[in-house]
């Protein structure tokens, strides 16, 4: 295995539990917008994708505008993002800061806003470790596409094989396998170990990174 330079994390079931407010504010959007409904487990299916990329998958017997749906999703969120709704996973923060220490490059790639992200990022204290968070909004095509990792490599000038993309959903996985990198699915978050099972390791504690991540 090369020398890991950079780590890409996901955010959402990665980094931080955020499925009770994505599946509620999902719920709350169907009601809304009189949409068929759909269980919390398939709801949970769809985070890693973004919003707009959404309705056709979840929805593939109607024809729902998507933007109309990430806009109604947007608004509602609000309502459910409270304080304290979410929390860092165990061990993220102290091996986020081990690995930083050891001088690689951390930073995100994540299918929610750039704002959002950027909101979630400061306010759990992570800015000083990361150093570039990528939304939906800043790139043309979301995950699984490879666009995320690539335009990452070329803002720090590295080559895959000096990078590992850190997800809980097969979007990631598949986003870090398209652009070349080595990949490791956490399986406390919202994908099942089947459906990370290309993933180059799996690991149970975001901890455990540090037995894959050497320098």
């Amino acid at each position: 295995m090369s020398t890991i330079r950079m780590v890409i994390l996901d955010f959402d079931g990665t980094i931080a539990d955020t499925a009770a407010v994505i599946i509620k504010t999902t719920q709350a959007t169907i009601s809304e917008l009189g949409l068929p409904s759909r269980t919390d487990e398939q709801c949970a299916a769809m985070i890693g994708l973004r919003l707009v990329e959404i309705p056709p998958v979840l929805f593939p017997e109607c024809d729902i505008d998507g933007d109309l749906y990430a806009g109604t999703y947007r608004r509602l969120f609000h309502k459910f993002n409270t304080e304290g709704a979410v929390e860092v996973y165990p061990n993220v923060v102290e091996t986020l800061k081990t690995l930083k220490a050891k001088g690689l490059i951390l930073t995100i790639a994540s299918s929610r806003s750039h704002a959002s992200l950027a909101e979630y990022v400061e306010s759990l204290g992570l800015s000083s470790l990361i150093s570039l968070t990528l939304g939906a909004d800043d790139v043309d095509k979301g995950k699984p596409d490879p666009e995320p990792v690539n335009r990452t490599l070329e803002r720090f000038g590295l080559s895959p094989e000096n990078v590992i993309v850190v997800g809980d959903t097969s979007f990631d996985i598949q986003m870090g396998k398209n652009a070349g990198t080595a990949t490791c699915g956490v399986t406390y978050g919202n994908g099942s170990r089947e459906s990370l099972r290309d993933a180059d390791w799996l690991v149970d504690d975001f901890g455990k990174l540090l037995d894959i991540v050497s320098v």
